[in-house]
């Protein structure tokens, strides 16, 4: 067995216990948590998740201004709620996102447990936001075995990358979207269809609509798979958008309004944009011969994305791993469980540390 793998399987089943308090901005979610890890098992002793959706709601999508703002109001709020619901227990370690997402966010959040760390007289580790949607699976996660190498896709509003990986901090990136991330597709389609943000929900939520009707559709929407067909592994979803926009225009104000057309177009764009992830990803592993697929992201928290990659990777012989719904949105709970396999990772030099937008894994 790799020594590093090995390595993060003992942590696991440390008998002395660790107790770890997370802090997560890294966009528009406000989280706080505080986790126990002892013997395999990860307890959760509380997770507290502020939204701002209502707040970004009417403008579509996040303003990174607004968002720190309320970032800086809710932290301290959240904090004592999650302190409170933990019990106020001796924590050990804490922990923070350091990138990447937007960096207004990122500087509130880091700012605060900076601050908080140094008051507590206790370690800091910073964590790496797209890893933690991968990491988060551990929580839930029964049978450690046979998991490495991995394919896991990380799929949100603002990131699509594969990644292959060989144990717990062994990442090589080796496809990503060119442009828009499939969370963003979503979120402009549904501004194009005039359904409010988020998207996804909304979408997948009309899209059901559509398919629990079982009927064939009325209006045929036909919808690309952008590269798809290409013998790489990256994505791309702005040319999804502009084929909806074009679509959407050239039909008249009363179909525009028909909920039939919108569901149609609903269901289409959910099945071209999961059509597209699963081919991407089951080719990735089965050229790199891997023994799982690891998905991560908030858009997994869809259901349909779900069965559909879960049906691929059982055709294909692969185990296939995600989070609870709960654990695929932005939470603190990811945080700290990635600041657990990273403990070594402590920072050291207050003064020099910074966050990081664009922060890359691996």
């Amino acid at each position: 067995m790799n020594l590093k793998i090995h390595f993060h399987l003992r942590l696991l089943k440390q008998t002395r216990s660790m107790i770890i308090l997370a802090v997560e901005t890294s966009c528009d979610d406000t989280g706080v948590s505080i986790i126990k890890v002892r013997n395999s098992k990860i307890n959760i002793l509380s997770n507290i998740v502020s939204s701002q959706i209502k707040i970004h709601k009417k403008y579509g999508g996040v303003f990174p201004s607004l968002a720190k703002r309320e970032h800086q109001k809710n932290l301290p709020i959240v904090l004592k709620k999650a302190l409170a619901e933990a019990k106020n227990p001796k924590v050990d370690l804490v922990a923070v996102t350091k990138g990447p997402g937007l960096e207004p966010c990122l500087w509130a959040g880091f700012n605060f447990t900076k601050e908080l760390a140094e008051k507590m007289k206790k370690p800091l580790v910073l964590v790496n936001h797209i890893e933690s949607h991968i990491l988060v699976n551990w929580l839930e996660l029964r049978n450690k075995k046979d998991i490495f190498p991995a394919m896991a896709l990380v799929v949100s509003g603002g990131h699509t990358i594969l990644i292959l990986m060989k144990g717990i901090g062994k990442y090589k990136i080796i496809g990503e979207t060119k442009d828009d991330a499939a969370g963003e597709c979503f979120d402009k389609v549904a501004r194009i269809l005039e359904l409010g943000y988020p998207g996804g929900p909304i979408i997948d939520k009309k899209a059901e609509e559509q398919r629990s009707r079982g009927i064939p559709p009325k209006f045929k929407v036909e919808l690309p798979r952008p590269m798809i067909y290409q013998k790489n592994y990256d994505f791309s979803f702005s040319g999804l958008k502009t084929a909806v926009l074009y679509e959407f225009r050239s039909k008249s104000q009363k179909i525009r309004k028909s909920n039939n057309y919108i569901t149609e177009m609903c269901l289409e764009v959910q099945k071209a944009i999961i059509d597209v992830l699963i081919k991407k990803t089951m080719k990735a592993a089965k050229d790199f011969r891997v023994k799982s697929v690891i998905l991560g992201g908030g858009v997994v928290a869809s259901k349909e994305l779900k069965k559909r990659f879960q049906e691929s990777g059982t055709e294909a012989g692969f185990k296939v791993i995600y989070p609870s719904a709960g654990y695929c949105t932005d939470n603190a709970v990811m945080t700290a469980i990635t600041a657990f396999f990273h403990q070594g990772r402590k920072t050291k030099n207050w003064k020099t540390i910074k966050v990081n937008a664009n922060l890359k894994i691996g």
